[in-house]
């Protein structure tokens, strides 16, 4: 893998504009940054990145199963005992999945290595599945690349085809988020054309316009019923909601399903690592509150003395802590030699348990740490989008970078 300077495409700022893309530059520094970007082989792509997430895919699922029949794990995972079953029957029902993505750690050597999975509501989709792809085409017309270059990314045909599988032609959807959120609004549009494509229906609402009928429905501003929701909103906020009471008897279909909240959240990490010891592709995770003494000398708990055991030399280079429900790096330390060394400013989030991972620092190009974003659809992995940051935490502000395939 490697990082390489590119010429930029002719008003390529005007055409983002004309696209809908308009939070290409953000708080006075671009988002969308097409100065440089990475080239992967296809042997990277398909060994290191692909087949790695795919399989981590299906740990996840496996992880479901397993909390799903043990309340202890519901409680870990800070699922609220009023909705144990809301969450469980629509696993047991099947109901399926869209879309998430994996963020992982790869500087094109070695196995990659699972940060997080944003298996819920996963935002930048829009420029992964759509710009990055008109910025390949474009730059090979050029001549700027190759015509033998290529680009992981069937993430938009990936995405019609899914909504074809799992929702009936002509069927109406809505899709939800907050409409003063451009980078939201075009996640959720990236969606909806999907699904206009796949046959469907689609209407966009505003979160804050829906509402309940007096029959116990949830309807939009139009006072149109919704049958199936795509929420651009937290399954960890959606069941401690005003309306969480609703939810299950009001009869919505929602995308994500809830079980997907048992995948949501940072406690599926050491949920992971203590079903999966010694894997690859993770990373040692434990929840801090059983670690606590350890780190000070203590003996492990028996459920985690394995993993622990596992975790020993990883450990040794340092760690991280994350809250059990965090976005884009808030309430993140990291710490060496027993000093926190780097952490985010954003504490929106430090009041929820938090979670110990072993450090994977990542790797760093012209000065900017890439992480890299493989997107899952359905079941299967499909695209990539990386972003880079200057700090070793990856914040909100941080950079999209297109990449391409070459060797």
């Amino acid at each position: 893998m490697e990082k390489r300077n590119l010429p930029e495409r002719p008003g390529w700022r005007d055409e983002a504009r004309e696209l809908g893309f308009t939070f290409a530059d953000m708080g006075g520094e671009p988002y969308w940054d097409e100065t440089s970007a990475y080239r992967l082989t296809l042997r990277q792509v398909e060994e290191d990145l692909e087949a790695p997430c795919n399989e981590l895919h299906q740990m996840s699922r496996e992880a479901v199963a397993r909390v799903i029949a043990d309340d202890e794990w519901l409680t870990r995972l800070a699922i609220p005992a009023e909705h144990w079953d809301f969450v469980a029957e629509s696993w047991r029902q099947g109901e399926p999945e869209l879309y998430g993505r994996f963020d992982l750690c790869y500087d094109g050597e070695g196995p990659a290595k699972l940060l997080e999975y944003n298996a819920d509501t996963p935002t930048s989709l829009y420029e992964s599945a759509s710009f990055q792809w008109l910025w390949l085409e474009q730059q090979q017309a050029l001549g700027v690349l190759g015509p033998d270059t290529d680009q992981f990314n069937s993430i938009h045909e990936a995405m019609v085809a899914r909504f074809g599988e799992i929702i009936a032609a002509g069927e109406e959807v809505h899709f939800a988020a907050d409409a003063q959120n451009p980078e939201d609004y075009a996640t959720v549009e990236t969606l909806a054309w999907a699904a206009r494509e796949a046959g469907l229906g689609a209407h966009f609402t505003d979160l804050a316009q829906i509402g309940l009928s007096e029959e116990g429905q949830f309807a939009d501003a139009e006072s149109r019923v919704i049958g199936t929701l795509f929420k651009l909103y937290p399954w960890e906020d959606m069941l401690r909601d005003d309306f969480a009471e609703q939810l299950q008897s009001s009869g919505t279909r929602f995308l994500e399903p809830p079980w997907k909240a048992i995948l949501s959240n940072k406690g599926l990490l050491p949920l992971l690592w203590e079903m999966f010891p010694g894997h690859p592709n993770l990373l040692p995770a434990f929840f801090m509150d059983e670690v606590a003494a350890v780190l000070s000398g203590g003996t492990p708990a028996a459920r985690i003395a394995r993993g622990w055991d596992v975790a020993q030399s990883q450990l040794r280079a340092g760690h991280v802590t994350k809250p059990l429900f965090s976005r884009e790096g808030a309430g993140v330390s990291i710490f060496q030699d027993g000093r926190e060394t780097a952490s985010t400013p954003d504490d929106t989030y430090s009041h929820h348990p938090m979670i110990l991972q072993a450090l994977a620092p990542l790797p760093e190009f012209d000065g900017f740490h890439p992480v890299l974003g493989a997107w899952m659809v359905g079941e299967e992995c499909c695209g990539l989008g990386l972003r880079e940051d200057r700090a070793r935490i990856t914040h909100n502000l941080s950079r999209f970078k297109p990449h391409f395939i070459e060797g």
